[in-house]
């Protein structure tokens, strides 16, 4: 078994490669199309020997699967077409067994319209939960209270007609807000978290974690003027043009995430990472939802996700993010459940095995945590769904102006010409492409210069090296499309190089840093991370290539 981090490491989450499972699609233990918990578990060596440190479960408590498995209709047990509590606890256990912490995604800024609290909440406005969730009155023409709007289109409001009043929904309809005004809310809310730490959890990844509370006044939104933009969101969703400054990231939010922390503290190891969700002043919400010690541990956003795929954008918001965000953490992600699929939005098609460790090294080397999303080492591409075959409601309501999500929530290939990909002996409930089936893991696992094989390898490499886990983080001037950068601890100095584009770049070491890089340094030896050395002290990174050197000399400043 590969060397894993230390179980006494208290901050292994601040350079921590956590891999994300999206459990309906990873793999399928009992053939009715969906994946499982057992499946999961029956798969973690796979995830242990890649070299990832945690693994991150997308939810699977008891749902109604609106919106698969984020509107929660039961937070403290699992939903049957995963499995059941034993089966998580084997799946924990078996976990730690390999090294692996386990982070669960907890969605509590709202629940399914099918919870209990809910279908208490709902029926009169004088039962013990009549205010858990947000209601409000109509105004005097029976139209909501106020021009608040729904990520997933249309209104933030819905009519109920036994309390005769609206109730907020931030998604769908189906996932009525909570009302975190109310001290019991938040009571409940820290006892599902006590919950699952009890049940051995290593901590939670909070869904739109900054969705949690909204202005008790039912303020209306402002116009968010057309040169402002929400990363994420583009104009065909209506969201886009509003500045939701009353109906999220309110200022009570930072109690609350006090009283998590301090709960989660009570675990030695534990940690939480946040999903900020899109929000227009994503620097200054990461760095108060991050300050160390206090609230999150750390956060994402969809700032890098977002992002233009050049080095001038990826250093501006790396360097935004490390000037804002003072003694918070960052974790990078370059892919995940809601967002197109890497190889496909960042046009590394031309060689999508160069590709998949591009994406993988680098959010590994930018300072922080990182997320690598299940597939993403194999290269896989987004894969395109028939209208007839969609099941994503979000894809569904903004078809075909916008793409969906199942595109990148297609099952794992594991098992090249097997049925169904080796994912199901039953019918997947989303379709794998073909095209998937050539880059199945076992094929990848025999190839030393597949993405996968790859990926292993940077990432067990990156284990032994202090100045890449937790070394400063300095960039370099380098001509478009390379990304330069230094990692730096102690008398340790790497030097990366990403080639992030689909041609060979040339470069001599005046071109990284002007005057003040003499020489490169030593090659760091590892198969599919190197350049091509040049009689003029230069080399050529091939496309989509990466070069890792040790010691480059660096004139002083």
């Amino acid at each position: 078994m590969p060397e894993q981090l230390s179980v006494n490491d208290p901050d292994w989450w601040r350079h921590a490669v956590v891999y994300q499972i999206y459990p309906r699609s990873f793999l399928d233990s009992n053939g009715d199309g969906i994946g499982d918990l057992a499946g999961i578990a029956y798969r973690l060596d796979y995830v242990a020997d890649l070299g990832a440190d945690a693994i991150w479960v997308s939810p699977f408590f008891v749902s109604p699967m609106e919106d698969f498995g984020y509107d929660v209709a039961d937070y403290c047990d699992v939903d049957p077409i995963f499995g059941n509590l034993a089966d998580c606890d084997a799946l924990i256990a078996a976990a730690h067994e390999r090294g692996l912490r386990v982070i669960i995604d907890l969605v509590l800024s709202h629940s399914s319209n099918r919870h209990p609290w809910f279908r208490e909440s709902r029926s009169s406005r004088d039962n013990p939960r009549a205010d858990w969730y947000v209601w409000a009155d109509p105004r005097p023409d029976g139209t909501p209270p106020n021009n608040w709007l729904s990520i997933f289109g249309g209104p933030a409001w819905e009519w109920d007609s036994r309390r005769r009043q609206y109730y907020l929904h931030n998604f769908l309809a189906a996932q009525p807000d909570l009302n975190f005004h109310n001290p019991q809310v938040r009571q409940a809310a820290l006892d599902v978290a006590r919950f699952w730490l009890d049940r051995g959890v290593d901590g939670f990844r909070l869904d739109v974690v900054n969705f949690y509370f909204h202005d008790a006044e039912l303020r209306d939104n402002p116009p968010l003027s057309q040169d402002r933009g929400v990363a994420g969101l583009t104009r065909t969703n209506p969201y886009a043009y509003q500045d939701h400054v009353y109906s999220k990231t309110r200022p009570e939010n930072l109690a609350f995430l006090e009283s998590l922390r301090a709960l989660t503290d009570t675990y030695p190891g534990a940690a939480m990472f946040g999903e900020i969700g899109p929000d227009r002043d994503v620097m200054a919400t990461t760095a108060a939802y991050t300050e160390s010690g206090k609230r999150l541990h750390m956060a994402y956003s969809f700032e890098l996700l977002s992002a233009p795929f050049t080095a001038r954008a990826i250093r501006r918001v790396v360097e935004e993010v490390g000037d804002a965000i003072g003694s918070g953490w960052p974790c990078w992600s370059l892919a995940n459940h809601d967002v197109v699929r890497s190889v496909t939005r960042l046009g590394l098609e031309a060689d999508p095995d160069a590709g998949a460790a591009l994406v993988t090294a680098l959010v590994a080397s930018l300072g922080g945590g990182s997320c690598l999303y299940q597939g993403e080492e194999l290269g896989l591409s987004e894969a395109v769904i028939a209208p007839e075959d969609m099941q994503d409601p979000y894809g569904i309501r903004f078809w075909p102006d916008q793409p969906g999500r199942d595109g990148c929530r297609t099952p794992m290939p594991w098992q090249a010409g097997a049925p169904q990909a080796g994912f199901s002996a039953g019918t997947p409930w989303l379709p794998i492409p073909p095209e998937h089936q050539a880059r199945a893991a076992d094929q990848q696992a025999l190839d030393p210069d597949s993405g996968q094989a790859r990926v292993r390898r940077f990432l067990h490499w990156r284990r032994g090296e202090a100045a890449m886990r937790e070394g400063r983080l300095r960039f370099l001037d380098a001509p478009e499309p390379v990304l330069a950068f230094l990692r730096e601890k102690g008398g340790e100095r790497i030097l990366c190089l990403f080639n992030l584009s689909a041609d060979e770049q040339r470069l001599i070491p005046d071109m990284v840093a002007g005057k003040r890089l003499d020489g490169f340094g030593e090659p760091v030896a590892l198969r599919g991370f190197e350049a091509q050395p040049l009689p003029d002290g230069g080399i050529t990174l091939p496309p989509f290539g990466i070069a890792l050197y040790r010691a480059p000399g660096l004139v002083p400043e």
